[in-house]
């Protein structure tokens, strides 16, 4: 058998053909074509607004930042996360929190999150980082109820869940990163991601004065909009008299950053958006199948269930053995993965105080997590083999 990693980029002839008509276009960055896929993907989303950045990892930074964090403030995040969704609330001088986890969801639990939060002054915390853990959504319901009684944002961690949703107290579907109820959302494009565009990410907004801040921070602070100049047609270089700016003249309004997406790699993302909905069927049905083959297993403790409106970008078990189960499904060619060594127990974080037994739950879940195979390209036979393989290392 092949090696089989746990996650894989799907490339299409479509998506090959699209960028090369980038490479022979007019622009290779800054050209229409980011503009075609913020518009396409927050359409996907149901956003009002998008932003084309370089990264997921840029996409939490460029946030806080349009957000006001502020250097001595402090924010609420999952320690069941990639290290991005801390470490942007660091970029800004702030401080991090972690709340445990919900122990079957694996998602941040709403009510350790809540008692945190009345147990200090209000104002405290300035936001919180939920995080849709491997493609589960998070009930931001619930949890802006909670963020307007603290006076809390919420940037939300889409990152996993492109295509999932959750069902409102109302029975609406309310999508992933669709602005009904976060300040923010972000997306990543990483290859193993549900859109790949070898890196890069967006961030998802209804309020339009972000949108707009997002926009100026994500290249350089500069504008070219001439109703929003704040030197004078002169101090500009023009002459008196004249009604307009000359046609060179940008200013720099804030200290902003270089996180532009090139329009080669949103070339390759509008056509993998047009065929997404494909792929997230996929995916669902590789999770329906790990699912009816270990509901009844005694070696598993939990898994992620069978579940519409789950975006699986990972599919996780926890069972015993965890680390024998690793080494023998390598052995076997399977590359699993492990999501993730807990944010707070990283030296970096245990530097600052963390530490182990703080946050029980995800310390507990750590122990004996395993990210299964999970990509569109999964071929039937692989599944089968993967599934075959771990009820042989059990049955030993």
């Amino acid at each position: 058998m092949k090696p089989i990693p746990y996650g894989r980029q799907t490339i299409s002839q479509e998506d090959i053909d699209a960028v090369s008509t980038s490479l022979q276009s007019d622009y290779l960055t800054q050209g229409p074509t980011i503009s075609a896929i913020q518009s396409a993907f927050s359409a996907y989303i149901g956003s009002q607004y998008a932003v084309a950045v370089s990264n997921g990892t840029a996409a939490l930074h460029l946030s806080a930042l349009a957000l006001g964090l502020k250097p001595g403030q402090k924010v609420l995040t999952s320690s069941l996360t990639f290290v991005a969704s801390a470490n942007c609330v660091q970029y800004a001088g702030a401080e991090v929190d972690f709340v445990d986890i919900d122990p079957k969801s694996y998602l941040i639990s709403l009510e350790l999150l809540e008692a945190k939060l009345a147990s200090v002054p209000k104002g405290t915390y300035a936001g919180i980082i939920p995080v849709d853990f491997a493609g589960l959504a998070v009930d931001l319901e619930k949890l802006k109820e909670i963020a307007v009684k603290y006076n809390c944002w919420i940037l939300e961690d889409s990152c996993h869940s492109p295509g999932g949703y959750f069902i409102d107290s109302k029975g609406e579907k309310q999508n992933c990163g669709n602005g009904n109820y976060a300040d923010l959302a972000i997306f990543s494009f990483h290859p193993v991601k549900h859109i790949a565009t070898g890196e890069g990410g967006m961030i998802c907004t209804n309020n339009k004065a972000l949108y707009e801040k997002l926009m100026s921070l994500r290249s350089h602070g500069i504008s070219r909009d001439e109703t929003k100049f704040k030197n004078s047609i002169q101090e500009a270089g023009g002459n008196p008299g004249d009604l307009n700016y000359p046609a060179w003249y940008m200013e720099m309004q804030d200290l902003g950053y270089n996180y532009r997406l090139t329009d080669l790699q949103a070339a390759l993302g509008l056509s993998q958006l047009k065929s997404a909905a494909k792929r997230l069927d996929k995916r669902k049905q590789i999770a329906e199948t790990y699912y009816e083959a270990f509901k009844n297993e005694d070696f598993v403790c939990n898994l992620s269930p069978a579940n519409p409106a789950h975006a699986y970008h990972l599919y996780v078990i926890q069972v015993s053995k965890r680390l024998e189960l690793y080494n023998f499904l390598r052995s076997k060619n399977i590359f699993a993965q492990i999501h993730y060594f807990p944010c707070h127990l990283m030296p970096y974080y245990q530097e600052k105080g963390w530490k182990v037994g703080m946050l029980k739950n995800v310390e507990e879940y750590y122990k004996g997590c395993i990210s299964l195979p999970m990509f569109p390209g999964l071929e039937e036979a692989e599944q089968q083999y993967v599934i075959s393989s771990i009820k042989e290392f059990y049955q030993k």
